[in-house]
């Protein structure tokens, strides 16, 4: 059964009751985010995503080098270069190394405390030419055609010093396999994940396959990264305190166990977050659809001046809200990282 609400004035006033039931149909598993983060190693804590061939989709842009400046403009004013972790190293990447955001299809930065690893869908990009540059610019070549070319600090230093462009530093120690680059900060990491093994947990993997399309661009926050980057604690004493206030007045809430935005295709944004079971989703789909249509302290202003909440529903374990961004709004830049209290724990 799924809980909605619709947020139009007329029933605005209904939200703290009992919501209304619909039935809607969702789109199916399988989406590239949710293959993407299928991928990434276990103990990751923060994913964030970029469907680049969806992008150039969007702004009109080709799949060709020469379009990547146009690529990253248009991108960035429709807020959807916010989740890569190749915008930075775009230029070097398409100068040096023969791909870039221009070519390749999709890009999946996982990120731990142990280290990042960088999960790059190749696409039409030929891995002979990845490995041929790689060799070129001076990293070590594996014993085996699908191990880890080995570049470290000091080389990649180097190349940025070179080209005066700018370089990740996940881009230190690189493997190419079955039509993806895996790149990583440290090696005995990305050695560790390209070993593969559990994968993320099952409430991550499945907020990740919810969206109900998949987007162009995402983030995905594990409870623990979400309810410390999320939190209300980064706000300021009068911003908390404005914060506990709203909290009180919307109702009760429980703490998420996982949580993730995502652009659409098309415009349209969607923000998942996962509970401990259904009675919990029901009620805080209330409670947040009252804090998400309201003040947004610590982030300034109210949500309303980013986004409209077209609808909140509850489906499972999982409270989905529907929202549509105000033109120029920065929703996915400004909401992914905190305090942003619909989202609260």
């Amino acid at each position: 059964m799924r809980h909605r609400i619709l947020l139009t004035t007329a029933v605005a006033v209904l939200l703290i009751g009992a919501g209304l039931v619909a039935v809607r149909l969702l789109g199916g598993p399988g989406s590239t985010l949710g293959e993407a983060v299928a991928l990434a190693p276990a103990d990751a804590q923060r994913y964030t995503f970029t469907d680049w061939a969806a992008v150039r989709a969007e702004v009109g842009a080709s799949a060709s080098e020469g379009d990547l400046a146009e690529l990253l403009d248009a991108g960035f004013d429709a807020d959807l270069t916010a989740a890569s972790g190749l915008v930075d190293s775009a230029p070097l990447l398409s100068a040096e190394f023969g791909w870039s955001p221009a070519t390749i299809d999709w890009e999946l930065l996982a990120q731990s405390p142990e280290g990042a690893v960088e999960i790059v869908s190749l696409g039409e990009v030929s891995p002979d030419a990845v490995t041929d540059r790689l060799e070129a610019l001076g990293y070590q070549r594996p014993a085996e055609d699908d191990g880890v070319w080995v570049g470290g600090t000091e080389l990649l230093a180097g190349i940025s010093g070179r080209t005066g462009l700018r370089a990740t530093p996940t881009l230190q120690y690189v493997a190419v396999r079955d039509g993806l680059l895996w790149a990583g900060d440290r090696q005995p990491y990305l050695e560790t994940a390209l070993a593969g093994g559990e994968g993320p947990s099952d409430v991550v993997a499945d907020l990740a396959d919810s969206f109900t399309e998949s987007p162009a661009a995402a983030v995905v926050y594990t409870a623990d990264h979400a309810c410390e980057a999320l939190s209300m604690r980064q706000a300021d004493d009068t911003d908390r305190a404005t914060g506990d206030q709203l909290l009180a007045r919307a109702g009760k809430i429980n703490p998420v166990t996982a949580f993730a935005m995502g652009l659409l295709p098309g415009g349209g944004a969607e923000a998942l977050l996962g509970f401990e079971n259904d009675d919990q989703a029901r009620t805080n789909a209330d409670t947040r659809a009252v804090l998400a249509a309201g003040p947004a302290p610590g982030q300034g202003g109210d949500f309303s001046d980013r986004f409209a909440v077209d609808e909140v529903t509850s489906e499972g374990t999982l409270v989905r809200m529907v929202l549509e961004p105000e033109p120029g709004a920065f929703v996915l830049s400004d909401l992914s990282s905190g305090p942003v209290l619909f989202a609260t724990c």
